[in-house]
């Protein structure tokens, strides 16, 4: 049986150890996802809580595209915080208000994860917990552990 094929030769360049697969018995992903990501035994997960379109001083700007890219440069940061980068992402949940507009969510996305594939879900929600928010990500991803 075959199990997939890796998804592009990004990953494998840059050594994370993490395999982004699209299984040949299961369509092409319709978005930018992969359909599983296997995360070896000697990884760390990390937990981004959900993010939201706010800057440090507060702002929240009134549309879902800046909102997003607010988002994704938190993203980013947070990351950095814990030495990661958005290749070791493996897994968003993007939550968005019903009757905005996904595709300024998914430019944000591309903006600052180019071709990383991680598995994803994309939900339309009736709102968020403030409803200046129009989109909110949380992220999974994975440290791998040096071996010794």
């Amino acid at each position: 049986m075959n199990t997939g094929k890796l998804v592009g030769s990004l990953e494998a360049k840059l050594g994370t150890g993490l395999e982004f697969k699209n299984p040949d018995i299961l369509p092409a992903p319709p978005g930018l996802h992969s359909h599983v990501v296997c995360v070896p035994n000697n990884a760390d997960l990390v937990y981004l809580s959900g993010q939201v379109g706010i800057t440090r001083d507060g702002y929240c700007p009134a549309t879902i595209g800046e909102q997003a890219d607010i988002i994704f440069a938190n993203i980013v940061a947070a990351l950095g915080a814990c030495d990661l980068s958005v290749f070791d992402i493996v897994k968003l949940s993007t939550f968005m208000v019903a009757g905005q507009d996904g595709n300024e969510v998914r430019k944000a996305r591309l903006k600052y994860l180019g071709e990383h594939r991680p598995a994803s879900t994309a939900i339309y929600v009736s709102r968020l917990v403030d409803p200046a928010w129009y989109v909110e990500v949380d992220v999974v991803a994975a440290r791998i552990r040096a071996q010794n």
